[in-house]
């Protein structure tokens, strides 16, 4: 009797192992449901990065031979362990363990992955290689300036919405920083009724390309050719594959080649994510073939260097050529003191693509760039960790391609602010015309008021659509308020000549014909351009409203004279 029951058991007990590794099979059996990935400055538990596993089933797992894993590699295999129904362990390295097992159940594994502060992508997968839950996690989702700074774990909310992400999980509440093999302080519903969103696209070769979805997908459904209808006569793909480890990506084959430049629609039906929302609105996406950028085909368009205290620095970039442009194969850099381009950064370590008239936003943190200005375009503001640094008074911005050609490269001033500004901290500079060179000082000036001292991701309150000039000398507009609320704040004196080398003096009249602003001594014109007035006397004071005269005298090397007057008009608002 005693051998029958030894022998039921050990049959029980390899039955159980069956049943745990038939278990381990499955999408979110087992969730990554807590990471500290920065453990100091420490707040209460040991200084050592770690992952917590949790079990979501009803039954036990044995976790013998599970990995986990980075972009830089995959751990050792973990040990023979049942992780039982609803319960948590601790995964770290064997130098770690003994201080977190005082918390309760640790597995040391080797070559434990290193643990990016910022945020990064980390998986676990089963013996078989399967991906059992993945989490591409930010320093964003602690929404919390100082848990964010470390000491402090992010936990998942609700580990029944695995696919929830950034919404599903916070920084922890527990007093000693995080809740180390227990359930989360975090742990809680969240209610998910909707279904994923398609964000973006881009081809990787002339017959392949790949659709981007804000969270994980059901991958039998994404898989299924019938969900995808492309424009341009490309069809149905003829073929689909969703991409461990997040599965929030889709790679698709087309059977006619993509022409490079030309942009394609793709939409999406009947996908969903993890949890069996439906795709609905957002089911459809641009995409296409990106070029090597010319240069100034991408240019700076706006530039915040002066932050408030608790601000960062941005940088808008506009596509302003007929070409797309992969963000992947831009630099973003600035140059020295010596004159030395330095403090190299990817734009965008992934493929995302910029279309021609669109615009995109280089910031150290999006959510405080969205928080202090109004981002029409949330999805514009791309995370560029360690931003090169942009002085307060004046430095330069850098854009190179990956074969290091320059781009655009603009030498910012903060002289070139409204002469009215007196304070410029957290105001950005915003370039007027486009088309005009960079490094034109009249070409830059001061966000407006009205917009909340700037415009990331989206057009220019100083923009200007009239200032290609036409004919001799013209002044746009022929009414200005120089009082910085965006609307019309100065005047263009735009000049258009039969060939460069011309030289121009300007001065401005009032209406007793007494000068008051000797604007332009000397200067040398190219065939076209423009200067700029800002409705400022000699002084630098504001001059009272009326009519003025620009008088322009030009002279060429030959000594041939021509004069122009033109009348313009100083106006105010009266409150």
């Amino acid at each position: 009797m005693k051998y029958f029951f030894q022998a039921c058991i050990a049959i029980t007990c390899f039955m159980m192992g069956i049943v745990s590794n038939a278990h381990a099979q499955n999408r979110y059996d087992v969730v990554i449901d807590e990471i500290m990935a920065d453990p100091t400055p420490q707040i209460g538990l040991p200084n050592a990065e770690w992952i917590e596993l949790r079990n979501t089933t009803n039954a036990a797992i044995n976790l013998s031979g599970w990995r986990i894993g980075d972009a830089s590699g995959t751990s050792g295999a973990m040990p023979p362990f049942n992780l039982l129904p609803d319960s948590c362990v601790v995964i770290c390295t064997a130098s770690a363990a003994a201080s977190l097992a005082v918390f309760g159940n640790t597995i040391s594994v080797t070559s434990f992955p290193s643990l990016d502060n910022n945020g990064e992508e980390i998986y676990l997968r089963s013996p078989n290689g399967r991906t059992i839950h993945a989490v591409a996690y930010s320093i964003d989702w602690f929404n919390n300036a100082v848990k964010g700074d470390g000491g402090w774990t992010l936990e998942m909310i609700d580990t029944k919405n695995p696919c929830g992400g950034g919404n599903n999980w916070k920084g922890s509440t527990d007093a000693k920083g995080g809740t180390p093999s227990k359930i989360n302080a975090a742990n809680g519903t969240i209610k998910d009724a909707d279904g994923p969103r398609l964000l973006r696209g881009f081809a990787t070769d002339a017959f392949n390309f790949t659709l981007v979805f804000n969270e994980p997908l059901d991958s039998l459904k994404a898989a299924t050719v019938a969900n995808y209808s492309i424009s341009d006569g490309l069809g149905t793909p003829l073929n689909a594959i969703c991409i461990a480890p997040l599965f929030n990506r889709v790679s698709l084959r087309v059977g006619s080649a993509i022409i490079a430049n030309k942009i394609y629609t793709a939409t999406v039906t009947n996908i969903s994510d993890c949890i069996g929302n439906t795709i609905a609105n957002g089911n459809a996406c641009k995409f296409g073939l990106a070029s090597a950028p010319d240069s100034m085909s991408v240019i700076i368009n706006e530039i915040l260097f002066n932050p408030k205290p608790n601000g960062v620095d941005y940088v808008e970039l506009l596509n302003r050529g007929n070409k797309i442009i992969n963000l992947k194969n831009i630099i973003l850099a600035n140059r020295g003191s010596t004159g030395v381009i330095g403090s190299l950064k990817n734009f965008n370590a992934d493929d995302y693509l910029l279309f021609p008239g669109e615009y995109i936003v280089a910031t150290e943190d999006a959510t405080v760039t969205k928080n202090g200005y109004l981002a029409k375009n949330a999805e514009a503001l791309i995370v560029v960790a360690a931003m090169p640094s942009y002085p307060d008074d004046k430095g330069t911005v850098v854009l190179l391609d990956i074969t290091g050609k320059i781009i655009d490269e603009l030498k910012y001033d903060a002289k070139w602010h409204f002469a009215l500004v007196d304070n410029d901290e957290g105001i950005s500079l915003e370039r007027i015309d486009p088309n005009k060179p960079t490094n034109d000082a009249n070409n830059w000036t001061s966000a407006a008021s009205t917009v909340g001292y700037g415009t990331p991701t989206y057009l220019n309150s100083q923009y200007r659509a009239d200032l290609q000039a036409q004919g001799d000398i013209q002044i746009t507009p022929p009414i200005f308020s120089p009082d910085n609320d965006g609307h019309e704040d100065f005047a263009m004196i735009n000049f258009t000549f039969p060939e460069p080398g011309y030289v121009a003096n300007i001065t401005i009249y009032d209406a007793a014909g007494r000068p008051i602003r000797a604007l332009q001594k000397n200067a040398t014109c190219a065939a076209k351009g423009s200067f700029k007035w800002d409705g400022l006397n000699d002084k630098q004071l504001k001059v009272p409203i009326g009519i003025y005269i620009i008088y322009t005298e030009i002279f060429d090397l030959k000594g041939q004279r021509k004069n122009f007057k033109n009348s313009i008009v100083v106006a105010r608002k009266f409150n």
